[in-house]
């Protein structure tokens, strides 16, 4: 009967230390989220058209573009924050939808460690590949999110 309830404490512990990690690692998180079509959402890292990051980026636009051809933008990216911070970028809401099938954004600063306070430049590339067909427009978000 001892070792059954020493078993129950012991899964009832790692269950709460669970939960704990899981709010820790959730309140750690910061994002910034910049669409072509202008929205922006600020939480932690803040994106920038110029060096002195006092300009916020409120969209980019990619101009005309030829298939199979590369566009690049600069961008200022800022740590708000009081710590260091991991930055990645993703993209989504893509419209229409195929074009994430045939146009790609890079950038040099995944995983980059932004320490606080501080600012770093950042090229993002955009690939539009030669065999795109169906549409001539294309909308899609652009998220920096900076992890504690």
């Amino acid at each position: 009967m001892a070792m059954q309830k020493a078993t129950i404490g012991a899964v009832a512990a790692i269950a709460v230390m669970s939960a704990v990690i899981s709010v820790l690692a959730a309140a750690l998180v910061t994002s910034r989220t910049f669409s072509n079509s202008g929205t922006i959402v600020a939480i932690g890292v803040g994106v920038y058209s110029d060096s002195s990051c006092t300009t916020v980026l409120p969209s980019i636009n990619w101009g005309n573009l030829t298939l199979g051809a590369s566009a690049s933008y600069t961008i200022y990216v800022k740590n708000n924050g009081t710590i260091p911070v991991t930055l990645t970028m993703t993209t989504g809401t893509w419209n229409p939808a195929a074009a994430s099938s045939y146009i790609s954004l890079t950038w040099d600063k995944q995983n980059y460690v932004l320490t606080a306070g501080s600012s770093v430049q950042a090229a993002l590339t955009l690939n539009v590949s030669s065999s795109l067909t169906g549409f001539t427009n294309f909308t899609f978000d652009i998220t920096i999110t900076g992890t504690q």
